[in-house]
């Protein structure tokens, strides 16, 4: 006897629907599971052998096979037990098949029948609502996850024989009931605030321009200069996700299984620091099962690179690709996936190995070249793809001793940049896929990014003074388009220009060698601070 049930495999962040064929035939006991299982899709014969039999169903002593289809599709986890353990029931002739076809079904079972949360719940909700299908029944810890996805009944189920009892018409489920509309984007404070930093407020204007239009940065500065401090603040001042960037973040996390208990949907942007000694494998992603990486944990948030320079060398190339397409591609022998990742990528490194070059009142010990290799280690192209490179600098005694210090908190930059970004959204709105400057093509850079003759001029000179790339001359483009938004120029200015070209002083024929040979450049950044109120005042 054969019967049919509809699960889901996962590819990438996506589900595959899956045919379990249940068939029980004469011959000696045996239960075997076929189509690439995995180690604990193979042991899963055994916990529904025991859940069946525990729950009070007696099966028949017959050869039972579960061909798990398409074949060519590993599959993997504990999600096919309740599939399984209906399928088996169905064949049997202990309950009908034809309520079977109507839902996708997920769950991993106990030995007395309990069903327990499993990964991947959103992805099936998903696959479940393309493929047509009325609903899903899932755990009943997955329920408010899957009930993100409309158009589709969520049956929550807590043990075995309730959903034997429902799918047998002796008692009902309730389904799922989901909240009214979709979720609100309101905020709680953030619990590092802006406020908290002294001093440094050129760094603090370059992070918030940073924010305003999705730029990557690079900080570099001597120990205890705040990089790291202000790295962490920075989420707290990007605005809040919508809902469909809130989805494509819940998937990846529920892929992996990092979502909380009390935790359906990811609300706040994510906020990814692996250390200095991870894989490439790690933090783009990959291993045999290939698995999503760090980069895309900080999907529509922020990754932060702290010690850049003590990364491996392969560690950092794998980020040119990924940082430039928003996107992560792995092909592996039994399967090719693809995740997302646009992040903002947020850098910091000392000027040297021992961290105190070209620091006043500190003397280092490092050599000329050594100083140089140091900075070597992270590449031209790597660089090429930061828009924003500063120099941060020790603070002084009197900042941070001062008791009255009204440094601005995060909810004032905050404001400006969802402002921002929300002249951002009506310029792309047209436009697929674009959400923020720092996104877009080349195409939409020549309808946007007029200059004036001056500002044409300006940028001419510091692509040959300073041997910029063509990315490196677009980057700055769109970084004047991030000041145009935040200052709310209809246009470019000048100023504009200027800013964005002095937001790059750590380009190889600039900063290094100046700060080496004692020279060193002028920094339009002073101009902004005339407008911080905590600048003002001091």
């Amino acid at each position: 006897m054969l019967a049919r049930v509809r699960s889901g495999a996962l590819m990438g962040i996506d589900a595959v629907v899956v045919e379990c064929e249940v068939d029980m035939a004469l011959g000696l006991p045996y239960f075997n599971v076929v189509g690439l299982p995995d180690g604990a899709v193979r042991e899963s014969k055994v916990r529904v052998v025991s859940a069946l039999k525990n729950t009070g169903f007696e099966l028949p002593q017959k050869r039972i096979t579960v061909n798990l289809a398409p074949a060519d599709i590993r599959k993997e986890g504990a999600a096919f037990e309740l599939p399984i353990a209906l399928g088996v029931l169905a064949a049997a002739r202990l309950m009908e098949e034809e309520p079977l076809g109507r839902y996708l079904f997920g769950g991993e079972l106990s030995l007395d029948g309990w069903i327990k949360p499993i990964k991947g719940v959103l992805p099936l909700a998903v696959a479940a609502r393309s493929g047509g299908f009325e609903g899903v029944m899932v755990p009943s810890a997955n329920a408010a996850e899957a009930a993100l996805v409309e158009g589709i009944q969520v049956l929550p189920v807590s043990h075995l024989r309730e959903a034997v009892e429902h799918l047998t018409g002796v008692k009902a489920l309730s389904p799922y009931q989901r909240e009214a509309g979709p979720p609100a984007s309101a905020r709680s404070p953030p619990p590092l605030d802006m406020a908290d930093v002294r001093g440094q407020p050129d760094i603090k204007l370059a992070l918030e321009l940073a924010a305003a239009g999705g730029h990557n940065v690079l900080m570099c500065g001597p120990p205890g200069s705040g990089k790291t401090m202000l790295a962490r603040r920075l989420p707290g001042i990007l605005p809040a996700m919508t809902f469909n960037e809130a989805l494509e973040v819940t998937k990846i996390y529920s892929v992996l299984g990092l979502l909380g208990e009390e935790q359906a949907l990811m609300r706040e942007r994510p906020f990814r620091s692996p250390h200095h000694t991870i894989s490439d494998a790690g933090l783009v992603g990959g291993g045999p099962a290939a698995r999503p990486g760090e980069l895309s944990l900080a999907h529509h948030g922020v990754l932060f690179l702290d010690e850049l320079p003590e990364f491996r060398k392969n560690v950092l190339e794998v980020l040119r690709q990924p940082m430039e397409e928003g996107l992560i591609h792995l092909a592996r022998a039994s399967q090719n996936v693809t995740y997302p990742c646009r992040v903002m990528l947020i850098a910091a490194m000392n000027p040297c190995p021992c961290g105190y070059f070209n620091v006043p009142g500190r003397s280092c010990t490092c050599a000329e070249h050594r100083v140089f290799d140091y900075h070597a280690r992270v590449s031209g192209p790597l660089l090429d793809r930061i828009d924003i490179t500063l120099q941060t600098r020790p603070v002084e005694y009197h900042q941070i001793a001062r008791r009255d210090a009204d440094e601005p908190p995060s909810a004032y930059y905050r404001d400006r940049v969802e402002a921002a970004r929300e002249r951002q959204r009506a310029r792309f709105r047209d436009e697929p896929g674009v959400y923020c400057n720092a996104q877009m093509p080349p195409r939409l850079l020549r309808r946007y990014c007029a200059l004036s003759a001056r500002a044409e001029r300006m940028l001419e000179l510091a692509v040959r003074h300073h041997g910029l790339s063509a990315r490196a001359h677009d980057r700055i483009l769109k970084l004047a388009l991030s000041r145009a938004d935040l200052e709310g120029h209809a246009r470019i200015e000048d100023l504009d220009i200027q800013i964005a070209i002095d937001c790059r002083i750590l380009d190889r024929r600039g900063w290094l060698y100046a700060n080496t040979h004692g020279t060193s450049r002028p920094d339009a950044f002073s101009r902004m601070m005339n407008r911080a109120p905590a600048a003002e005042e001091s």
